[in-house]
């Protein structure tokens, strides 16, 4: 039989561990008018069919005006040149892509469907996001992430990815 102090102390842990799952949820917005940002661009672009397939490790010469769907490897195998900035489980999986050009400085967007880590890679230092918006119950559209990109090579990671392959978009802001 358990005592009145154990009942207390695990009631007082369930009740804890409710609070904190409600506050989680609570944390995270919900529905597409949750970004901070408009998304219409990003989410067709991850939602067309016409999405450019790559595994990971290939180079692009530019750009795409269409949206990536990249094979990704499980974490261990993965190799990414850099280290992510954030660890993932090693049943998750990871991928990266080279852009040989970013033709035009600026702000950009890299639109993701579901939750990823993204390492924005350029003259060997991962870049800081000058802005993030995500939000849950959106079709077609889960994460981005905007960066300041200089004109030149852009290495692109992802990782924590629950998938083989995920889209992404990477488009200027206008």
């Amino acid at each position: 039989m358990m005592s009145i102090a154990r009942a207390r102390q695990a009631a007082i842990i369930l009740i804890f561990l409710g609070l904190s799952t409600i506050a989680a949820s609570a944390a995270e917005p919900s529905g597409c008018a949750a970004f901070k940002w408009p998304i219409d661009r990003e989410r067709a672009s991850l939602s067309a069919t016409d999405k450019t397939q790559l595994a990971s490790g290939q180079t692009l010469d530019a750009l795409s005006t269409r949206a990536i769907v990249l094979s990704l490897k499980p974490a261990a195998e993965a190799t990414l040149p850099k280290a992510p900035e954030r660890s993932s489980a090693p049943e998750r999986f990871a991928g990266f892509v080279r852009i040989k050009q970013v033709d035009k400085a600026g702000t950009y967007t890299v639109a993701l469907p579901s939750p990823a880590w993204i390492d924005a890679v350029q003259a060997g230092h991962t870049l800081k996001p000058s802005g993030f918006s995500g939000a849950t119950d959106c079709t077609g559209i889960r994460k981005m992430v905007r960066y300041e990109l200089s004109a030149g090579e852009l290495l692109l990671q992802v990782s924590g990815v629950s998938t083989e392959t995920i889209a992404l978009a990477i488009l200027p802001v206008e």
